[in-house]
């Protein structure tokens, strides 16, 4: 057989694996850097007894990242936590370390070991009496996709709980299953922004999760989030406490208590959390997004406290504030390039500096992004609205924006408040030329976005009265 040919059987053999080679994990290459920093600490800081996926992960970054020696080195630890965790049951555990393996090897162009590796799924799955050569159909396979796929971020996230809801159906009282189904129902919830009761899909699950994992601290501290999104942040602080009395995870669990403390208008607090994390995980790009919210929070305290007119000492606080939260803002970007919301926590902070200029490309970074989700669109829509009606004072644009947001028909806090400021800039409008035909009509338009069909009919009525007018008229003058 020629080598093409052999190579085209291996490869046809390879393809029907089931690993990180097979599983299509949506990562951009720009998200490759910020990936491997979070799988370090990982690694290093969070407390699990779920740790061999999380060095198959990381064999695979290495891999696009072209350092395939280094990849080897992971898949060697892997290896070896399977015989330390799973003794009894290794070779249905190694399906997914083997295919990466046999992936590797494959293209490194060292293709007599990547057999060796396809042997070795090949005769496990034939032990088995799998139905297919190159992969077992065993909940065990689904929970490790599951967590490979939440972990390279939103695009990956209805796939992995798919994933999850797969091997929880034949294994409900798993704690491992649960744990993973809980926070990738909590990252959709955060994802989807949902922040009412009859929105917040992942309660049940986060509490069910804490059953069989009652010593997890990380878990807790997801739900004390939770429910201070969804008002009862009494009971939220409880899990906060419990988890911080725990020594678990802690750098995890400083960064989510000081995102809850923040939230709960205890900023000193939140800060004094973040820098101990920061400590141990200095590249966080979460960590150092959160702190620059810390000091943004700080800047809209001082700002109120003084009438949002600060002159002084408290002018130059506000000033000096918002350079710290700048500096951290742009940190978390050059980690992760693809963090749309830093993006505009950042542009928001240019423009308290009065630095219209550094505003507008922050924003123009964002707007250039490929793939963002309708929610996360609505959002970069509204607040660039915002920079031109208010900064910019250009009302044309803000329109332009705010109607961008409406046009998504996905339900939201944010669409809510374009609809509310395209009617108050359009009233506005109105006020100053009654026979704007355009605001007339976009009124019409919001109106009926409003169910209130009535008012709906009387201005696009009014507006086409004006435009048939308009059109008498010139037909006149001719």
């Amino acid at each position: 057989m020629s080598k093409n040919a052999d190579e085209d059987k291996i490869k046809d053999r390879l393809n029907q694996l089931s690993c990180h080679f097979t599983w299509q994990l949506l990562i951009e290459n720009t998200e490759l850097s910020d990936l491997e920093n979070r799988i370090f600490d990982e690694i290093e800081f969070l407390d699990t007894r779920y740790n061999v996926g999380i060095h198959n992960l990381l064999a695979y970054v290495k891999h696009l990242k072209g350092q395939h020696e280094e990849a080897l080195e992971s898949l060697k630890t892997a290896e070896d936590l399977i015989q330390q965790e799973h003794a009894n049951q290794s070779d249905r555990r190694s399906l997914v370390t083997w295919g990466n393996y046999a992936w590797l090897y494959y293209h490194m162009g060292r293709l007599a070991e990547a057999k060796v590796y396809l042997d070795k799924v090949e005769n496990t799955c034939k032990k088995f009496a799998s139905p297919s050569c190159y992969r077992i159909e065993c909940p065990e396979m689904d929970c490790e996709e599951g967590w490979a796929l939440v972990k390279c971020g939103g695009k990956n996230y209805e796939r992995a709980k798919t994933c999850f809801e797969k091997a929880l159906e034949v294994d409900p009282e798993n704690a491992e299953f649960s744990a993973g189904y809980a926070i990738t129902t909590y990252r959709l919830d955060a994802f989807n922004k949902a922040t009412q009761i009859d929105d917040a899909f992942c309660l049940p699950p986060l509490k069910q999760a804490i059953r069989l994992n009652p010593e997890d601290a990380y878990i807790k501290a997801l739900l004390a989030l939770k429910l201070q999104d969804v008002g009862q942040e009494a009971e939220g602080e409880k899990y906060i406490e419990e988890a911080l009395a725990s020594t678990s995870s802690q750098t995890y669990v400083f960064r989510y208590a000081a995102k809850f403390y923040r939230r709960k208008g205890s900023v000193d607090k939140a800060l004094q959390l973040l820098k101990m994390a920061l400590r141990a995980t200095p590249s966080s790009a979460f960590l150092h997004h959160q702190i620059g919210l810390c000091y943004r929070a700080q800047v809209i305290q001082i700002k109120k406290a003084t009438n949002w007119q600060p002159k002084g000492r408290d002018r130059e606080s506000v000033d000096r504030i918002t350079r710290l939260a700048i500096s951290h803002f742009e940190f978390a970007l050059e980690q992760k390039p693809t963090f749309e919301i830093a993006y505009i926590h950042l542009a928001e902070m240019y423009i308290e500096a009065g630095n219209y200029r550094k505003a507008e490309d922050a924003y123009q970074k964002v707007l250039c992004m490929q793939s963002l989700e309708e929610g996360q669109l609505q959002e970069i829509y509204f607040h660039y609205g915002r920079f031109q009606e208010f900064q910019r004072k250009s009302e044309v644009d803000a329109i332009i924006y705010y109607l961008k947001v409406v046009k998504i028909k996905k339900q939201s806090f944010t669409r809510n408040k374009s609809i509310s400021a395209l009617e108050k800039l359009v009233l506005r409008k109105l006020q100053r030329n009654a026979l704007d035909i355009e605001s007339l009509s976009i009124l019409g338009f919001i109106y009926k976005l409003k169910g209130e069909m009535n008012k709906a009919l009387e201005y696009y009525e009014r507006a086409l009265k004006l435009a048939a007018n308009f059109e008498n008229s010139v037909g006149h003058d001719c």
